[in-house]
């Protein structure tokens, strides 16, 4: 497998996980204090939503780059 190949593969992937997920989320922590002995800190959970054309993009260029390498 040369280095499109496994590009083609691995966007195909991740085109194929974003329509299958739709979103994430994640826990990030934003505001730490130390006071003494005291410490404080905020957690947010953050969601973020993938979009459905950017997941059929990435299996269209996946898609569109394995066949470009297969003509040649």
């Amino acid at each position: 497998m040369n280095v499109k190949q496994i590009v083609a593969v691995v966007l195909i992937l991740l085109g194929i996980a974003g329509l299958v997920y739709r979103n994430f989320s994640y826990t990030r922590e934003t505001h730490e204090a130390k006071l003494g002995p005291l410490e404080l800190s905020v957690k947010e959970k953050e969601t973020v939503n993938i979009p459905v054309w950017g997941s059929a993009g990435a299996i269209l260029a996946g898609t569109l780059l394995l066949l470009l390498n297969k003509k040649k």
